[in-house]
């Protein structure tokens, strides 16, 4: 496996500086450890959460177009491939997959989820990738002959950045295709208020367990001492912003310890640990302009999720 995860130390320095700011914040990414992959998971099989089986349908419905616009033999290049469930429908019905190349932070769920694949694609070449995706990263070498890379980011990650630094990313995303290279991505969609809050406030609890473990995660890898008790979930949608805001709340003021560094957390302050952007159709295309031109879009019955086949320009 090519390993480029973060350092240790890039994972502090994170840290360290979202706590410092005026609105305590948390990098998404760390939300995914073993644990965090897992949780996630199960949360894209709850009721409330439409975006996965909406976008899972989307595929279903187009898989015959969506294959067609990949092109023949491809290195497939997920990004946050987590558990590869949607990629399994690319891999059944592509045969001309050159290689998959898994790309994922967690490197434990990672492994596990690779074992799985070899089993069921004996014949295919996978390349996993341990790395922080949002920064650059390098390609594996392919050993086999291939057309062109194409990169598959499913599930509306790309609403996890800021629109500044969405731009940023799909800049960088662009740099690494080749001429011929596309992007298959998931963007979810503006609609209602109470549907978008049902989905980051599910009834099980399990996005406020999901939520928490980030700070599971830094407790074990930067010698923190968060008690999870101690907060609870939080996900609004900011309507002016036009994105869901997930938040940890301090139930009481109290003192947390990072690497030796001491923060103050007032009783009802919060730490924002994600946002998750919502877009129309013409302000996406707008979004990616400058690399992209999109291609082809695929939604739902109620426009709920796109999936888009972009092309670099």
């Amino acid at each position: 496996m090519d390993n480029q995860v973060v350092s240790q130390q890039s994972m502090l320095e994170e840290v360290l500086i979202g706590m410092k700011q005026s609105q305590k914040s948390l990098p998404s990414k760390y939300f995914y450890d073993e644990r965090g992959s897992e949780l996630f998971e199960q949360i894209t099989h709850l009721e409330e959460y439409y975006p996965t089986r909406t976008e899972r349908a989307i595929m279903h419905d187009h898989i015959d177009e969506i294959v067609e616009c990949i092109g023949r033999d491809p290195v497939l290049i997920e990004l946050g491939s987590g558990s590869s469930k949607k990629t399994r429908l690319l891999l059944d019905y592509h045969p001309g997959i050159t290689a998959y190349v898994p790309v994922e932070i967690s490197e434990e769920y990672l492994v596990k989820v690779v074992r799985e694949l070899k089993k069921e694609y004996p014949d295919l070449l996978i390349k996993p990738v341990c790395a922080d995706y949002t920064e650059p990263f390098q390609v594996p070498g392919i050993e086999k002959e291939y057309s062109n890379y194409g990169f598959f980011y499913p599930g509306s990650t790309i609403g996890n950045f800021r629109p500044e630094q969405a731009r940023k990313f799909m800049a960088m995303v662009s740099q690494i295709l080749n001429q011929n290279g596309g992007m298959l991505v998931g963007v979810d969609l503006k609609k209602d208020k109470e549907i978008l809050e049902a989905a980051y406030n599910d009834t099980q609890g399990l996005t406020a367990k999901f939520n928490k473990n980030i700070l599971r995660h830094i407790n074990r890898e930067l010698d923190a001492d968060f008690n999870l008790d101690e907060f609870r979930h939080k996900a609004i949608y900011n309507e002016e912003e036009g994105r869901i805001e997930m938040h940890l709340v301090s139930d009481l003021e109290h003192k947390v310890t990072i690497a030796g560094e001491q923060f103050m957390l007032k009783k009802g302050e919060t730490i924002h640990t994600e946002n998750s952007y919502k877009y129309s159709l013409e302000a996406f295309r707008a979004l990616v302009s400058n690399w992209f031109s999109v291609e082809k879009v695929w939604t739902d019955e109620n426009n709920y999720f796109s999936l888009q086949y972009l092309v670099k320009k």
